[in-house]
């Protein structure tokens, strides 16, 4: 059988590459100029927690497949070591331009009397005085490791910081004992210095490293280095479906995260000292090319405590405050409202707070009878959780799906579901083998003689934090067919059938591939010449490899095939007989891109639809997800018109060549930035709507003021 050219290597974009090369975007924004230092210093941030999280589960995996020497390749031909050797490479560089962006804030900051103070330039009234820090606040708190002479050689904590330090011992012959010392995660991440004109900060790892010799007693402490270790991040238990408690597998799970998985990157203070660099790389078991220099904050966390901190407002970006939704301008009953119309609810530009007051009114109707949820990812003290708890206490038939393998939230769900189980929710755990991705929300309810059921579907998490900095978009719905399809989906999340006929949605993994290769192959059948196919889809990641060939064969017959893709892309954009009918671009701006939207012209009969899935072989496989049309004529056309935004922008996006790499879109005609444009729509609605209000003057008097 003749292979499937479409599968050629040349054709696919290195998962991995294409990642960082979405961190890079990233970097772009914290480099630029044109943006208030603490907004830059942001992004500066993110870009080294994203780089943190990938080496925790991406290149932990690699190397995983390099111990075991597999000569796998990946669709672009790639073997695990190449794709380490490139990463390695790609992420120094990307580093240091990280570093030298955070040096340049920072120097921007001393111009606004916010001066960073490293340990080389205190005086010796500031070196009394942490010295004094020291001694009261940090040193009772420490403990200081000489892993060269235990008998068992201590583990050191995920992520955390540490200081290492050469002490006694000859000079030349690199200083004799290693020393380290795990950095206090309660401690503040800076001290301030007294100082009457400027706040003087000065890093809290400094003032460790610079006061060691009073914590190791009278040796000489020959050199110090801060650093920070990674581990594998891959919690997942082995054969679920054969546990009996999936909350205790993976609590014990995620300890062995923080502990004793295996170190997959040292990330180490520049420019560090030979000797000390050598003994961390012989202690933790690390190839050269997993161990990294960085000359500034090794953590985030210590550039969110600038970000944060009081009374530097006006170093922020202007504040963007959520909206009251478009479709629930005016309506003064929320069930009302939803029985009477589908509501579209675009986060965060509009209120995510509808979300949280239809549960937590559900919570106290007493004509509610049942409530049904997914969690998937929640905020720390989630309103959401607490008002399913509040139902099950006043007696309302309630269950929760709480997903254990949310990765990086697995006890913090863990907690929750104790916590709902205790107030008497019946909490499931999904289905064996499969993440529930899914964002679904069912509240059974009667009006009057009926009894109604109530939908929420979304693009995002029930999270009420992040839906003030991810951009998603949320139904709320009565539609009988969706929410009996809504209703299937529970049945099945809690084992009482198997795969239904679906009447509105597509679920994965029992049909939602199949659906989207449907939607595909219909454009390709009814395009022609004269009225050529059009497939417009917003992802966050494009890596599945038969999407890549459906939409290949799709440009190949006329299709023109738009993509806003946020992060991975797979796909190579404008190759010869190919995908010259394909465009990618992606936006980069102050919130995060998470929305999926999918369009197809259909011979003119247009179609759209949400979904909680990214076209990755992860979601269409191996997660739980729901794909669902949006029927109401006014909502397509508002998708549409977001849609047309996204590609008009010609502020924060960037176009995907075929060599992979990207390039910003150029500014030409009137300047249109997508998010910006977003947040001023919602803001004229909101204003228009008061307008109209105080505007009313039932007969003919004159409203009070």
């Amino acid at each position: 059988m003749a292979k499937d050219p479409l599968k050629s290597p040349h054709l696919y974009i290195n998962r991995e590459l294409s990642w960082l090369e979405f961190n890079e975007r990233v970097l772009q924004e914290g480099l630029d100029a044109g943006l208030p230092p603490l907004e830059r210093l942001k992004f500066l941030a993110i870009v080294g927690s994203n780089l943190d999280e990938f080496f925790l589960v991406r290149v932990a995996g690699l190397l995983r497949q390099a111990r075991e020497k597999s000569t796998a390749r990946d669709p672009s031909g790639l073997m695990p070591n190449e794709q380490l050797a490139a990463i390695s490479g790609r992420v120094r560089r990307m580093m240091s331009a990280q570093a030298a962006g955070i040096r340049e804030v920072f120097n921007i900051l001393a111009e606004h009397g916010i001066r960073i103070c490293r340990q080389s330039e205190w005086n010796e009234t500031q070196r009394g005085e942490v010295q004094n820090y020291f001694v009261h606040e940090i040193e009772p708190l420490l403990t200081p490791l000489a892993v060269e002479e235990l008998r068992f050689q201590p583990s050191v904590s995920n992520l955390q910081l540490h200081v290492a330090a050469l002490v006694g011992g000859e000079a030349e012959e690199g200083g004799g004992r290693l020393v380290v010392v795990p950095v206090p995660a309660q401690l503040p991440r800076w001290f301030t210095l007294a100082d009457p004109q400027v706040q003087l900060l000065t890093p809290v790892e400094d003032v460790i490293a610079a006061n060691l010799g009073l914590l190791v007693g009278l040796s000489e402490v020959r050199a110090t280095a801060v650093f920070r270790v990674a581990r594998d991040a891959d919690v997942s238990p082995r054969h679920e479906e054969e546990l009996h408690d999936l909350p205790r597998a993976m609590e014990k799970a995620v300890l062995s995260r923080r502990w004793r998985r295996a170190p997959v990157r040292l990330t180490i203070s520049s420019p560090a000292d030979e000797h000390i660099k050598q003994k961390l790389r012989t202690w933790l078991k690390l190839p050269e090319q997993q161990i990294f220099e960085f000359a500034g904050p090794l953590e985030s966390a210590s550039l969110w405590e600038l970000i944060q901190r009081r009374g530097l407002e006006h170093l922020r970006a202007e504040e963007w405050p959520p909206q009251t939704p478009r479709d629930l301008l005016g309506e003064e009953d929320l069930w009302e409202g939803i029985e009477r119309r589908d509501i579209l609810l675009f986060h965060p530009y509009e209120s995510f707070e509808p979300v949280v007051q239809l549960l937590e009114r559900a919570a106290e109707d007493p004509n509610v009878l049942a409530i049904k949820q997914t969690l998937y990812r929640t905020s720390g003290d989630s309103p959401l959780v607490r008002a399913l708890a509040r139902a099950a206490q006043n007696g309302k038939e309630v269950v929760a799906l709480v997903e254990l393998k949310a990765r990086f939230d697995e006890w913090r769900n863990i907690r929750w579901a104790w916590r709902l189980e205790d107030a008497g929710v019946h909490v499931i755990y999904g289905v064996a083998g499969l993440k529930t991705h899914a964002k679904a929300l069912l509240i059974v309810r009667r009006s009057g003689r009926r009894i109604m059921r109530y939908v929420h579907l979304s693009t995002g998490n029930y999270n009420d934090r992040t839906a003030r900095l991810y951009s998603d978009i949320g139904l709320l719905t009565c539609d009988r067919e969706l929410a009996g399809d809504v209703a299937a989906f529970f049945n099945l999340l809690t084992g009482f059938s198997e795969s239904v006929g679906w009447q509105k949605l597509a679920v994965a993994p029992l049909g939602l591939r199949q659906k989207f290769a449907e939607l595909i192959e219909r454009e390709i059948q009814v395009s022609s010449p004269d009225r050529p196919g059009l497939i417009i889809a917003k992802v966050n990641s494009l890596e599945d490899p038969m999407i890549c060939r459906a939409l290949y064969r799709a440009s190949q017959a006329g299709v023109k095939v738009r993509l806003n893709v946020r992060g991975i892309c797979c796909l190579r954009p404008g190759v010869p007989g190919v995908s010259e009918n394909i465009e990618v671009r992606s936006i980069v701006d102050r919130f995060l891109e998470h929305a999926r939207i999918f369009y197809f012209r259909n011979g003119g009969h247009e179609e759209l639809y949400l979904s909680s899935s990214d076209w990755m072989r992860r979601n269409l496989d191996k997660r739980l997800e729901i794909l669902f049309p949006i029927c109401d004529p006014a909502h397509r056309k508002r998708l549409i018109d977001i849609l047309r935004t996204y590609f008009a922008d010609n502020v924060k996006a960037w176009r995907l060549q075929s060599d992979g790499s990207y390039e910003r879109v150029k500014t030409v005609g009137p300047v249109i930035r997508a998010q910006e444009k977003f947040y001023r729509q919602a803001v004229a609605a909101a204003r228009e709507a008061a307008h109209a209000a105080l505007s009313f003057h039932p007969l003919g008097r004159k409203a009070e003021q």
